[in-house]
């Protein structure tokens, strides 16, 4: 029985296993995104996030080769672990998790499969917001109540704003 088993096989053993997500991790950090069946894409969402929450810790130059080898022993490719320290992880810093974004395609004509594209999210052109968004500081959650003179100060500034904006009576009558 596989009571509490919750890791998707794929029909493999273990060493074929990590073979295909390490192949398959590789290709979607060089070219972005990939085509594969939609069971495959779920596993190598779950395979590839925790690799690519690895470029952003670090501050010393111990831990950032640290990261580098722990990453590279997962990826076993040289191009792919560059490009993922150089272009990706600088371009994700800002992000608080959920890199990928899986759609499903449709079924293959061959064999009937489930056929789903997963995508590094801020490498996509198509959605404008994202790639805007990927120069902005990371927010942080707020995590318990504002305190009453915080929240007065910003009804005040919010006043003062419209205030500014709107055009007074006077203004309008002199046009």
């Amino acid at each position: 029985m596989r009571h509490g088993d919750k890791i998707n096989n794929l029909g493999r053993k273990k060493a074929h296993r990590e073979a295909l997500l390490s192949n398959l991790a590789s290709q979607l950090i060089v070219n972005k995104r990939i085509v594969t069946t939609l069971a495959k894409a779920k596993a190598l969402r779950a395979y590839v996030e925790p690799l690519l929450t690895k470029t952003k810790k670090g501050d010393s130059k111990d831990q950032i080769s640290h990261q580098h080898r722990i990453v590279f022993s997962h990826l076993q490719n040289k191009e792919a672990v560059k490009e993922l320290f150089t272009v990706v992880g600088p371009k994700i810093a800002s992000r608080p998790g959920g890199y990928t974004r899986i759609i499903k395609l449709g079924i293959r004509v061959g064999d009937n499969a489930e056929q789903a594209m997963i995508e590094l999210v801020d490498f996509n052109e198509i959605y404008g917001k994202t790639v805007a968004k990927a120069a902005e500081p990371a927010k942080k959650t707020r995590r318990g109540r504002t305190t009453k003179k915080a929240a007065e100060t910003t009804v005040e500034t919010a006043e003062v704003v419209a205030e500014e904006t709107t055009p007074s009576t006077e203004e309008k009558s002199a046009e």
